[in-house]
């Protein structure tokens, strides 16, 4: 029999309110995380329980106890890594989908799901100027996602040099050769690792990271001289829509015009810059990008809906399914030739993950992508211009997207100033490396980030830079 609704009511309530007060703690609570996984290890640890607890007992507890180690990610004020917040709509759709419990692979058994996220994945590609023949496949990252397009890749570039990879395998099959950026994204190359295709060809990249036209040519030039014989090399080329540190994007139309003059497959890792191509002002850092074969988002990133979500668009639908796909008696597939959910993505089962996708864009509509894309960069270029003012503190990039690279002199004061920041627990802010510098590296990613939440950060930079510094300073 069906569970009655009375076993559900009770927890279901309970985690409703313990959301809300999550939810309404964003604006005032300390960022980052109270307590360490080791701290909290007694807790959520120990024997596994001889006798149950009742379900409502065991979401309070949860709550409780997990709060002193969690992370204020939804907050307007958090601006590390590139982590965006959710949209009201996105989150309570993925609610419905952990409720509907609809294992999502299959478009015969799962319907509803199915075309929800084919209406989400049309959307996208008509919202992003993506070539409408392409498959959409929602994977759990970008990480998979630029996999997925990179495995489509693979198993397109070793078909046209006459090798079959399902029966075969890569012993033996031309070589693929991978050229990247300088300043690609490092899952980039797990990626490809993960297929089985080795370490990448850098290309010099300018000093806001952005790959070199001409020495791409160079480089495929030599590596179509070296190709044995007269069938022509397997060349993969990787671009990238949002500098990691810099924010900036490669130069689309050359590039792709140059791998393709050597019959390269271009694939473009657009994490959190892909989403530029929404706002008709920013189109010049798009320019051209359609033209590549396939790319690679994040939709918890810039749009905001729940972890996770990635989305892998590929134009050859064709390479995809079968880098993708499997087929056996027992899987009831539709005839109607749309791809069920499970050939474009690296899964059998699966949640709805699209499911949020298509309630943010129903929510927003394409001037409410836009609107929010723009409004992350305006913030960003106000933070960059009001930091910038400070004295001591040197923005190192050109502020044209979501990101802004910081120093503060020496290494050394850098470093302190992060410690600082992150210590004081009004904003988020995360250190890296870039340019052979440490910096405090700030992302614009939250729908919710507001020109009070910038002015706070403009505080917490200036306090901390000035406790570094010191009374004399």
């Amino acid at each position: 029999m069906s569970a009655p609704e009375e076993r559900y009511s009770g927890a279901l309530e309970a985690a409703a309110r313990h959301t809300r007060q999550w939810l309404q703690s964003q604006d005032t609570r300390h960022v980052g995380p109270r307590m360490t996984a080791a701290d909290l290890a007694a807790d959520f640890g120990g024997p596994l329980p001889l006798r149950g607890t009742p379900a409502v007992e065991v979401i309070d507890y949860l709550a409780a106890k997990a709060e002193p180690g969690l992370m204020a990610m939804p907050s307007g004020r958090f601006f590390g890594w590139v982590i965006g917040g959710t949209l009201p709509a996105a989150l309570a759709a993925d609610w419905l989908v952990s409720a509907w419990d609809q294992n999502a692979g299959l478009r015969l058994a799962t319907p509803a799901t199915a075309a929800i996220e084919e209406a989400a994945g049309k959307w996208l590609l008509e919202l992003l100027d993506l070539p409408g023949e392409s498959d959409v496949g929602f994977a759990t990252g970008a990480t998979m996602a630029n996999f997925t397009g990179l495995a489509a890749a693979r198993w397109r570039l070793l078909a046209d040099a006459g090798w079959d990879l399902d029966v075969d395998g890569l012993s033996g099959a031309p070589r693929i050769q991978c050229f990247v950026g300088q300043e690609r994204h490092d899952t980039i190359d797990l990626g490809l690792r993960y297929l089985g295709l080795g370490r990448p060809t850098a290309i010099p990249a300018d000093r806001q990271g952005r790959i070199d036209p001409a020495e791409l040519d160079r480089a495929l030039d030599r590596a179509s001289e070296a190709a044995s014989g007269s069938a022509r090399a397997p060349l993969l080329v990787c671009l990238q829509a949002g500098n990691l540190h810099s924010g900036a994007f490669d130069p689309f139309a050359e590039a792709i015009a140059v791998a393709k003059a050597h019959g390269a497959w271009v694939h473009v890792d657009g994490a959190f810059g892909l989403w530029a191509a929404a706002v008709p002002e920013l189109s010049a850092l798009t320019a051209g990008l359609r033209g590549a074969d396939s790319w690679g988002t994040d939709a918890h990133k810039t749009l905001n809906v729940p972890y996770d979500c990635g989305i892998a668009v590929v134009r050859d639908a064709q390479a995809l399914r079968s880098a993708m796909g499997v087929h056996t008696s027992y899987l009831m597939q539709d005839a109607d030739g749309a791809a069920d959910p499970f050939e474009t993505v690296p899964e059998l089962s699966r949640r709805a993950r699209g499911v949020p996708v298509w309630a943010a864009l129903k929510s927003l509509g394409r001037d409410g992508v836009a609107g929010q894309v723009r409004g992350l960069v305006l913030h960003a270029k106000e933070l960059a211009e009001r930091l910038a003012a400070l004295d001591g503190i040197e923005v190192l990039n050109d502020v044209n997207y979501t990101q802004v690279s910081l120093a503060f002199g020496d290494d050394a004061t850098t470093r302190a100033v992060t410690a600082r920041i992150i210590a004081d627990g009004r904003v988020w802010m995360s250190g890296s490396r870039w340019r052979d510098r440490d910096i405090l590296r700030i992302s614009v990613s939250n729908w919710s980030t507001d020109d009070a939440d910038v002015a706070v950060a403009v505080d917490v930079v200036r306090d901390a830079l000035a406790e570094v510094r010191g009374p004399n300073r």
